[in-house]
């Protein structure tokens, strides 16, 4: 069964996604998936099960990129495409079913995936990664002590928690954790590097992992900690997908906390109590992190 399955440019929705891709591959024996995302979201797929090829969608101007997307997918007889982003290439392929995303933005943005193709109840979003992957993370994260995860970065600085309130998070959470290391996690690049070297700075004892993983390590990696703490981000969406117990730290966007909450078994937002980031009180975030790893232990 040919699937093209049109997903998202930004690593955090393309994370969220793999809800309906992994109930796909599940429920689907013979699927073979074509994924089209952003550049920067093809490490998500990587790993995937059933994955045929991935097209990356690089903006063009005057979007050039969609008719570039066409010409690679109409000589194909697809029997479902996926549309994530309400384009119109679903209209301009031959297929024997289309799912696209609902109009109105109601509910959970991983029950908006779900709702597109029937799914209920929605299921979580997954991380996909091999032995290699969780090799490369025992070498970073051995068994030992607890590991904190850290996401200081965002990709607009107004989202990003003060690096002080992260440090002075981990020894609360150190208190508690006898023996804990933090881990710092960010992205490639000289911009990534300078939102995280603050905390780094503040942790001189963390583990520095910015820049220096893949998507599918990083998950292999946030697979191996006790917890994770990060502003809302790609990451923070990774590591709720991970499974493991995710405070997602939300002001700025407090819009739209309701359906961008993170989506996993033991992942929540730490609300801040005004409009900026600073207004997060290190209180909070502690309450959330001690709830969702307590609920992570009764499991």
């Amino acid at each position: 069964m040919r699937i093209l399955f049109i997903s998202a440019n930004r690593i955090g929705d393309a994370v969220i996604t793999t809800n309906v891709l992994d109930y796909l591959i599940r429920t689907i024996p013979d699927a073979r998936i074509t994924i089209v995302c952003g550049g920067v979201a093809a490490g998500v797929f990587a790993r995937m099960p059933k994955r045929e090829r991935t097209i990356i969608l690089d903006k063009r101007r005057y979007d050039l990129h969609w008719l570039d997307l066409w010409r690679q997918v109409v000589g194909t007889r697809w029997d479902l495409v996926v549309d994530f982003r309400r384009s119109l290439i679903s209209y301009f392929v031959w297929t024997r079913k289309r799912a696209l995303k609902p109009r109105l933005s109601i509910g959970r943005k991983h029950e908006q995936f779900a709702a597109a193709l029937g799914i209920s109840p929605a299921p979580l979003p997954v991380v996909w990664t091999d032995a290699a992957d969780r090799a490369q993370a025992a070498a970073l994260l051995p068994d030992g002590p607890p590991v904190i995860g850290f996401g200081p970065t965002a990709n607009w600085p107004p989202k990003a928690w003060p690096a002080a309130s992260f440090a002075a998070l981990f020894q609360r959470l150190a208190e508690r954790l006898p023996g804990a290391v933090a881990a710092v996690f960010a992205g490639p690049g000289e911009a990534e590097r300078a939102m995280a070297a603050p905390l780094l700075d503040l942790l001189p004892g963390a583990i520095d992992l910015c820049g220096r993983l893949s998507l599918a390590e990083a998950a292999a990696c946030l697979q191996r900690c006790t917890v994770f703490i990060g502003n809302d981000s790609g990451l923070m969406h990774l590591a709720a997908a991970a499974g493991i117990p995710t405070v997602g730290l939300c002001a700025k966007t407090r819009d739209r906390a309701e359906e961008m909450v993170p989506a996993g078994r033991h992942a929540d937002w730490a609300l801040g109590e005004g409009p900026e980031m600073a207004d997060l009180s290190v209180d909070t975030a502690l309450a959330t992190a001690l709830r969702l790893m307590a609920d992570a232990a009764a499991a």
